[in-house]
């Protein structure tokens, strides 16, 4: 079953950067934190500029934010906001970090129509970097899952 997954995602990703290509705002969306490509591109690691700019897709079971189980709170890897809670954490079995609900006014949604299907790609409303996707398939109490590239996120233990 590995293998059949990581096939999958491998094709997903391909098609999703032959397909999506390197979307970053859309047409009329402005964030509070913005950027030139070029700066995007020194200011974030290769991986996070994949994913929060280049709208790429990790490979799963390879962010090591996927088995974080301390307390603490969840930022945007481009700009720093906190943006998910461990309380609202668990394991999704999906390989990605996976949330029932982000934090209050964290994470803007918009319809992503790419790899022939249509889902709810969610992403930093404060600098517009990808997070990856919401589905209908979460525990209570919303029923979502955020299913999040650990890579686009930073952790910050409380207390620390």
């Amino acid at each position: 079953m590995l293998r059949r997954e990581m096939i999958m995602t491998s094709a997903a990703t391909f098609l999703s950067a032959l397909f999506g290509g390197a979307r970053g705002a859309r047409a009329g969306e402005e964030f509070e934190i913005a950027h030139s490509d070029a700066e995007w591109k020194s200011i974030l690691t290769k991986e996070q500029y994949a994913i929060l700019r280049a709208h790429s897709t990790e490979r799963p079971f390879t962010s090591a934010l996927n088995t974080e189980k301390r307390k603490g709170l969840f930022h945007c890897a481009g700009c720093g906001l906190p943006v998910y809670s461990s309380d609202a954490k668990y394991d999704s079995g999906t390989g990605w970090p996976s949330f029932w609900q982000s934090l209050p006014d964290a994470v803007g949604m918009r319809e992503d129509s790419s790899l022939f299907m249509t889902r709810t790609e969610c992403h930093c409303r404060r600098c517009g970097g990808h997070f990856g996707h919401i589905f209908d398939d979460g525990p209570p109490p919303t029923g979502k899952r955020h299913c999040i590239n650990g890579f686009a996120l930073t952790f910050a233990a409380a207390g620390a």
